[in-house]
């Protein structure tokens, strides 16, 4: 199949074509030609008002439904609205029924989403069933196709554990994830604690729900000399802890979500239950220091933090109501508020290694791997925007600028209509 992009801008700074308009030919998949104009018979010709590639999009932190929650979304769905989203390569959470922790079950997933623009990469769990009492076959599981192992947002309550897992992962150089949220210090809480939990009467979690359980497994990190991953921080002292875990030498990265880098505990006055989200949003100040830590480099990469919930859990009384917001369609659009268009596309692409992840090259000859978006113009993010089955979202009412067309990978292409 022959695809003609035309007039396109491409962002890759990388490429001697940077921030160049040009014609771009993709043969079978293949980056083949880049031109100011080209005049051929093609299969598609895509030609869009102020049209924008980049190298594809990348979130480490997505939450679906199937397999047993296919009512919040499916797996067909959720690749459809990542790839409209314009993300070419997600990590999908494994917060499924059942869960992910055996080779047939992260196989089974692999070969579900083989034929999507949307390349899916697998997080399974650390331990057997996710009741973090005894590891699960972690090699066994990365033969399988998984990319990282972690027990989707629960810290180790046994710490022996996590060092069993950060010693033995390093034979085959496996990626450790490590939630920081201490359940009992969070006392079942429902937002930061603070002023404004106070002045609500709600049942608040603190900082040190996130930050004792973060230096407990720096620690660990540094007794073992292992890999690990953070999949989101919320707080300025979480910033400080990563920072000074990086100057030591320790191999470690670590994600901030978008709602966190966006939004503050002052968003929740309303009680409106989309807000709700863990780890909570937390001070301007903590907001902050997230922000300056993600364009210093001591927070390696974002993640919408995309969580579908079905709307008899989310639409209740907000003590009631489940946590967790849908993101994907939001990212791009709403990150544009704060920060220049190419720090954007840098931190929607940076990460991908981590998770041994080619980062496919923007030259001729290579597999072609783009995300397509306009930069331009500002609306209000609607109902309308949104591609998953699932409703519950923060940005709805948000100012957004840009707008995103859809993405390519190898063969596999998705645009909006």
């Amino acid at each position: 199949m022959k695809i003609l992009l035309k007039n396109a801008t491409l962002l890759h700074e990388k490429s001697p074509f940077h921030n160049q308009k040009k014609d771009i030919l993709i043969v079978e998949g293949i980056l083949t030609q880049i031109e100011d104009s080209i005049e051929i018979n093609v299969d598609k010709v895509v030609d869009l008002k102020n049209l924008h590639v980049s190298s594809g999009w990348f979130d480490p932190n997505i939450s679906f439904g199937e397999p047993g929650f296919e009512e919040r979304e499916t797996l067909e769905n959720g690749l459809q609205t990542a790839a409209k989203s314009g993300f070419t390569h997600i990590v999908l959470n494994p917060d499924t029924d059942p869960i992910i922790d055996s080779h047939a079950d992260v196989s089974h997933l692999k070969k579900s989403a083989s034929h999507y623009t949307t390349a899916l990469h697998i997080s399974s769990v650390l331990s057997h069933g996710g009741e973090g009492k005894q590891m699960a076959s972690l090699y066994d599981l990365q033969k399988a196709g998984a990319v990282v192992f972690g027990d989707y947002k629960k810290a180790y309550v046994n710490p022996n554990l996590l060092r069993i897992a950060l010693d033995y992962s390093q034979s085959f150089d496996g990626l450790i994830q490590a939630y920081p949220m201490d359940d009992s210090l969070g006392n079942k809480g429902h937002m930061n604690e603070g002023l404004i939990s106070t002045n609500l009467g709600l049942k608040g979690i603190p900082n040190v729900a996130e930050t004792a359980t973060l230096a407990r497994d720096l620690q660990l990190l540094e007794y073992t000399k292992g890999k690990m991953h953070i999949p989101f921080i919320s707080c300025a002292t979480s910033v400080e802890l990563i920072r000074a875990a990086k100057k030591k030498g320790l191999n470690l990265s670590c994600g901030v979500g978008i709602p966190h880098l966006i939004y503050t505990e002052e968003n929740l006055l309303e009680f409106n239950s989309d807000f709700k989200i863990v780890p909570p949003l937390r001070t301007s100040i903590d907001q902050r220091a997230l922000r300056e830590g993600l364009l210093d480099g001591t927070i390696d990469m974002v993640s919408s933090m995309h969580q579908p919930v079905n709307p008899e859990l989310k639409n209740l009384e907000f003590v009631n109501a489940q946590d967790g917001s849908i993101g994907l369609e939001a990212a791009f659009v709403v990150l544009q508020n704060y920060f220049p268009l190419e720090k954007v596309i840098s931190f929607l692409t940076r990460g991908k290694a981590r998770f041994n992840i080619v980062n496919t090259p923007f030259e001729l000859g290579s597999k072609v791997d783009f995300s397509l978006f306009n930069p331009g113009g500002f609306s209000e993010f609607s109902k309308e925007h949104i591609h998953s089955t699932s409703k519950n979202c923060m940005y709805i009412g948000t100012s957004i600028k840009g707008s995103v067309y859809g993405c390519i990978r190898g063969s596999h292409f998705q645009l909006n209509s």
